[in-house]
């Protein structure tokens, strides 16, 4: 019997986050709606110019498992942080979340704990600039045999793959998962991600059990304009495929099996997190084996939550809205 229901591995962020207009962007060089990595004196930079600031613990796979621990599933998160107040911080939230976190604070770490200053504009825009810091540093070391290799479900974050150690961290937290029974999968996590690391993830798509992406992560992968193209090539390389596309519906292929999952449409408060809380409702349809379309619902109900507040957690009880939707 696995420990864990649900084993995330990724970047462990502290996501800190201040309302901003267009005007403040252009004056600061901040190229809006994207994630941009910073070294250490522009993060210092952009987080001194910050107003009212807001922190939380973050990091797109760890987001996840914020999800999946609000739906009440047994999950862990593999991460680094330093042992300085930031890291402290993240460790006790992400207990204080419901999800083990393993590996404790590094005392006498060089770089400082990871953090993304994070400005949302009126529209619910975010313009994310991240300084890796000591996440950057996970390595295969950092992988419990008594975590990875009891997963349920194995999730891993597309970003690690930017440092060689964090791609040894990645290989082993999978191997060991599926040498156990478990199921792993990936997050594409961007389409520059995906263009640094194409070949790469092209032969995890066939390795791993279920892969997630945007219509542009796929495109990417893929090099085609053409998404239909994309995801059939997906398709046939890997046994469960999702893709999500923006604000319309949204498609999951398993084998010969493809739906397409309408979305309820609304303006977003704030857009952070609305993939991560995506892939929150999809793996918990996924893990309590769900249809396709209810994994896909799942995955809406759960994202339009996240894009109603601030922040890229749920503030909402899930299963709740699972329930009104007449998904559980």
């Amino acid at each position: 019997m696995s420990t864990y229901q649900v084993v995330g591995i990724g970047n462990a962020i502290v996501d800190v986050i201040s309302q901003s207009d267009d005007s403040f962007l252009d004056l600061m060089g901040i190229q809006k709606g994207i994630m941009q990595l910073i070294e250490k004196e522009r993060g210092e930079t952009l987080y001194g110019a910050m107003t009212n600031r807001v922190q939380a613990p973050g990091g797109s796979v760890a987001n996840t498992l914020a999800g999946l621990g609000n739906l009440g599933l047994k999950t862990a998160f593999i991460g680094r942080v330093n042992d300085d107040a930031l890291g402290r911080f993240y460790a006790q939230e992400m207990a204080a979340d419901g999800t083990d976190f393993p590996n404790a604070p590094v005392a006498g770490g060089e770089l400082p704990t990871s953090r993304s200053m994070i400005f949302v504009s009126p529209d619910g825009e975010r313009s994310m600039n991240t300084y890796l810091g000591i996440s950057s540093e996970l390595g295969p070391e950092d992988v419990a045999d008594d975590v990875a290799g009891q997963a349920m479900i194995l999730f891993l974050e597309g970003y690690l793959y930017d440092k060689p150690q964090g791609k040894e961290a990645f290989e082993r937290a999978a191997a060991l998962c599926k040498t156990s029974g478990g199921r792993a999968g990936i997050s594409l996590s961007d389409p520059f991600c995906v263009d640094r690391h194409r070949s790469d993830f092209r032969r995890l798509v066939r390795e791993l059990d279920f892969v997630i992406g945007n219509e542009h992560e796929w495109k990417s992968l893929y090099e085609t304009e053409v998404l239909d193209e994309a995801l059939a090539a997906a398709a046939e390389d890997c046994g469960f495929v999702v893709c999500t596309r923006s604000g319309q519906e949204v498609v999951l292929i398993r084998g010969a099996e493809k739906v397409t999952v309408p979305v309820e449409e609304i303006v977003p408060v704030d857009a952070t997190g609305a993939g991560d809380q995506f892939a929150a409702g999809f793996l918990y349809g996924y893990a309590t084996g769900q249809s396709l379309k209810v994994c896909g619902a799942m995955g809406c109900v759960a994202a339009r939550e996240v894009i109603s507040h601030y922040g890229a957690r749920p503030e909402a009880d899930l299963k709740t809205l699972f329930s009104q939707a007449d998904l559980i």
